[in-house]
């Protein structure tokens, strides 16, 4: 290779780097299609090598459920269990690009008994397409997954009434299906940015070129949109916060913490406190891999030195000495309960907050939520997949902040 060959790539890699990055998942009820348009999206964005190409082509013949066709839903569905079963059982991420941006998508199970699969997807998403069988209309894993996705803070939603080709078309089922929602959303009295798209995963109608069969649909195709939405502001403008992940010794002149910013920036010579002890002291180097660096920002993984010694573990937190977050052990949160077995009030779980883990008890459910209308019920112990508003306690206090200020320290 010559040096201007290496010059080129090295320029194309830098600018890969630099491009915005959007995360987003698809959700919705069992078979409304999500994996069929994910697999389409990678197919059109010529986002799918020859030999995995070649394959699909091999698994569709086995698989398949489109005849003569490939099946691009088999794209990300990649669990032997998921292929027989034609269902989305695990979250499946994928990753593509655009000349303008990259892409994080998260494909996420439809069906009730993985809804806790598709909170775990939501929950580093910024931008959610939900997905509706135009056939079909709202069903109550729509509402369902639309509350967890409110309740995730995700603040962008695409619907994809998916499946047009299967209604003619039909123009006023399209109308009647967005107004639902749209009602819907109002219903539950959380400001959301809805863009309402129709679209056939099968035949590729709006979803990276206009279809000619939806003349009578003016907006964007759904990687226009995807394009074109506004990202939300980076977290290098809050204050900073680092869960110490591990404590890296790798010989007696280095002893450095590691962890990934949560939020906010770091240099060298920065006033730190560490947390729980409240002890301040300052930065004397930062590291990202081998390399020494003067600065490192919200979602970086880096290695911190300081200047004084300091008894600093993993779970602990290292943030600016000026702006500490808060710290407590008793909280009244927002709980989507995951466990096949119910929740039992007074028993002690373990709850894991960024990197450190405490014995939490529930003292209290204030209310538990009616996925379909939004109502507060009374509640004495949770199901699998029920969202309640409750108090719990810990046996020790954690560092925290609200979560729509802080993912990382918020969930």
């Amino acid at each position: 290779m010559s040096l201007l060959q290496a010059r080129d790539i090295g320029s194309y890699l830098e600018r890969q780097r630099q491009k915005a990055t959007l995360r987003f998942i698809t959700c919705g009820s069992v078979d409304d299609g999500k994996s069929t348009l994910i697999g389409r999206l990678l197919y059109e964005s010529k986002a799918i090598f020859d030999d995995q190409l070649a394959a699909l082509a091999s698994d569709s013949r086995q698989y398949g459920t489109q005849g003569e066709k490939i099946d691009l839903a088999l794209l990300v569905d990649g669990l032997q269990a998921e292929r027989e079963q034609g269902i989305t059982i695990d979250v499946a991420y994928r990753f593509f690009a655009t000349e303008r941006r990259r892409f994080v998508v998260a494909d996420t199970p439809g069906h009730e008994q993985y809804t806790r699969n598709m909170a775990t997807g939501a929950s580093t998403a910024d931008l959610a397409i939900i997905l509706v069988d135009a056939r079909k209309g709202l069903l109550t894993q729509t509402r369902r997954h639309s509350r967890i996705v409110a309740l995730m803070g995700i603040q962008q939603i695409v619907l994809a009434v998916n499946k047009m080709d299967l209604v003619a078309y039909d123009p006023q089922r399209y109308a009647d299906i967005v107004a639902d929602y749209r009602s819907f959303l109002d219903d539950m009295g959380i400001p959301l940015t809805l863009q309402a798209i129709p679209v056939s995963g099968l035949d590729g109608d709006n979803v990276l070129h206009p279809s000619p069969s939806m003349p009578w649909y003016q907006g964007p195709t759904l990687l226009e949109h995807l394009n074109t939405v506004a990202l939300p502001p980076r977290s290098t403008q809050a204050a900073f916060r680092m869960p110490v992940q591990w404590v890296n010794r790798p010989h007696a002149d280095f002893r450095g913490f590691c962890g990934r910013l949560a939020s906010g920036r770091i240099h060298p010579g920065d006033p730190v406190r560490v947390l729980p002890s409240g002890v301040v002291t300052r930065v004397k180097s930062v590291w990202a891999g081998f390399d020494a660096v003067q600065q490192a920002n919200a979602g970086d993984a880096i290695t911190l030195t300081l200047a004084d010694e300091v008894d600093v573990s993993r779970g602990d937190h290292i943030v600016a000495a000026a702006q500490p977050p808060q710290m407590a052990d008793q909280f009244e949160v927002h709980l989507l309960w995951m466990d096949p077995q119910p929740l039992v009030l007074g028993r002690h779980y373990l709850l894991k907050i960024a990197t450190r883990e405490v014995s939490a008890t529930i003292t209290r459910i204030v209310h538990r939520q009616d996925v379909n209308t939004g109502d507060r019920l009374a509640a004495q112990t949770l199901q699998l997949n029920d969202i309640a508003l409750v108090h719990l306690s810990t046996t020790s206090p954690v560092v925290f902040e609200p979560y729509r200020h802080n993912r990382t320290l918020g969930s």
